[in-house]
């Protein structure tokens, strides 16, 4: 079984991405890694370089200007990582996405069990995302996405590569069992308030470039529907985690279940999808007229 990694980065050391940790989490279930970088000044392509292993493979890429709406050059910089890659299976991290070392045997039997089987398009991960803190974490974001996929059979990222479909159809899968560290809110204030301000702009359509974000030392988590973590990070965090310098709210958490204001996020959240189910499927209905 051969499995390529690949992930997509740019402006990782202006916007404190743990990239390194991220590439590193996986090269020992991956036989090659790509990594598309994108076009930047900050040092993030020196950053890949130093990992200094023979699985990675850069390829150096330009961020189209003109698709920033709703974050579609974050799924086109995928898709030409993706189309660079090979083997049986193609495992896609994100920058700020970690996996457990505790997890990568799992991972290994799902792909195996799974490969003789050509219905399974892909394997999906549950996540946790940690706001503010390693400490912290917040269970009302998506809860589970795709994270490796089939080559060669059509699997394009799409939207803001979130995740993967066929067309416009989603990916037949099964679930690995294992869990995705998803630490894009876990930076220093001012690192914090800067990435958000440029994040958006990929979705707003605003150009933004580094160096030139609105950026604040006085930024403030929304850490209403969040809760305790207790649990162990992985091991490749460790000199992070150490090293962080910044001080987070005192606040008292609640359990998920307790807390209101994750209810509330929840019934958003659900109503939500259930008005752009009706949308679609009024389109659906007029089309058929």
């Amino acid at each position: 079984m051969e499995v390529t990694g690949f992930t997509i980065v740019r402006n990782a050391v202006r916007y404190d991405y743990p990239v390194v940790e991220s590439i590193r989490s996986i090269l020992p279930i991956v036989d090659r890694f790509v990594v598309a970088v994108g076009d930047g000044t900050d040092g993030t392509r020196e950053l890949v370089v130093g990992l200094d292993d023979p699985k990675i493979e850069i390829i150096d890429t330009v961020w189209d200007s003109s698709v920033r709406q709703g974050g579609q050059v974050l799924a086109q910089q995928t898709n030409l990582a993706l189309s660079q890659c090979g083997g049986d299976w193609c495992f896609y991290l994100q920058a700020d996405e970690v996996i457990h070392e505790n997890d990568l045997d799992r991972i290994r039997a799902c792909m195996l069990k799974h490969l003789p089987n050509n219905s399974v398009e892909g394997l999906s991960f549950r996540y946790h995302h940690f706001r503010a803190d390693y400490t912290i974490r917040d269970p009302l974001p998506y809860r589970r996405q795709i994270r490796i996929v089939r080559p060669r059979i059509g699997v394009q990222s799409y939207g803001d590569a979130c995740g993967f479909r066929i067309g416009k159809r989603k990916l037949r899968s099964a679930r690995t069992g294992a869990w995705v560290f998803h630490y894009g809110y876990v930076k220093p204030p001012q690192h914090m308030s800067a990435k958000l301000d440029y994040f958006q702009s990929l979705y707003d359509g605003r150009q933004v470039d580094p160096g030139f974000e609105l950026q604040t030392d006085d930024f403030e988590w929304d850490l209403r529907t969040c809760e305790s973590f207790k649990g162990a990070h992985p091991q490749v965090m460790s000199t992070r985690m150490a090293a962080k310098n910044w001080t987070t709210p005192d606040l008292r958490l609640l359990n998920r279940w307790r807390n209101p204001r994750f209810w509330q996020g929840l019934a958003y959240k659900n109503t939500r999808a259930i008005r752009r189910w009706s949308t679609t499927l009024g389109q659906a209905w007029q089309r058929a007229a």
